[in-house]
């Protein structure tokens, strides 16, 4: 084969190995949501088999009455730490708040550039809590459970999805991305165990059913 054309056919494989690459880079998510990472499925079994089953009670609930992105260092709050710690190149001005950067949701798999389009979801909504066991909480622990930096309960997703999911359990809502699903139950029931929340019926079956092929 000639030389002019043994190196046209390598330089066509080569342009279409770049273009591949790009199209694959441009796919990408930019970003990742730093969950902190929950325990084993094996884990949250067995933390799941010990909790309480017991009928929800709303009576008295009150957003207001978990006080939530408080002040964690300097000017940052709750809500300015875990866009952060979830986006990618993200900058902030003098006053913490984000200004730029790149923000990966897991549940949905949608990446967004503007911090006003990015919840901060609570794993385990407040009013779930409220219904399980932390309305008989101090002030202290519902404001430590609201800002929960260490436990998988803070994540940073897409805004309206986060509205969607509102105060559901895993009976009712999971995350659209299937393959998000296994880490989304194993956090829900070790935070619930940490805390040592109740779980209803049909809760309780639903994890039992998601976990069991984590």
């Amino acid at each position: 084969m000639p030389r002019f054309y043994a190196r046209r056919r390598l330089s066509v494989a080569a342009a279409a190995t770049a273009l591949i690459s790009s199209v694959a880079l441009f796919n990408a998510p930019t970003a990742s949501a730093a969950l902190p990472t929950p325990v084993s499925g094996a884990t949250a079994r067995s933390y799941l088999a010990s909790l309480t089953v017991a009928t929800e009670d709303r009576t008295g609930y009150n957003r207001d009455l978990f006080p939530h992105w408080i002040t964690q260092s300097g000017s940052c709050n709750t809500r300015e730490v875990v866009l952060k710690r979830d986006g990618s190149g993200v900058q902030q001005d003098s006053s913490c708040a984000a200004t730029s950067g790149s923000w990966y949701s897991p549940y949905d798999g949608a990446t967004w550039s503007a911090a006003s389009d990015v919840d901060i979801d609570h794993l385990v909504p407040l009013a779930e809590a409220w219904d399980s066991g932390a309305d008989s909480w101090t002030t202290s622990r519902r404001q430590s459970f609201a800002n929960d930096l260490t436990r998988p309960q803070l994540i940073a997703v897409t805004d309206n999805v986060n509205q969607a999911k509102g105060d559901q359990d895993p009976a009712t809502w999971m995350p659209s991305r299937t393959t998000y699903r296994c880490t989304y139950v194993r956090a829900w029931v070790q935070v619930k165990y940490y805390y040592g929340l109740s779980v209803d019926s049909a809760e309780k079956s639903a994890l039992q059913n998601y976990l069991a092929s984590c």
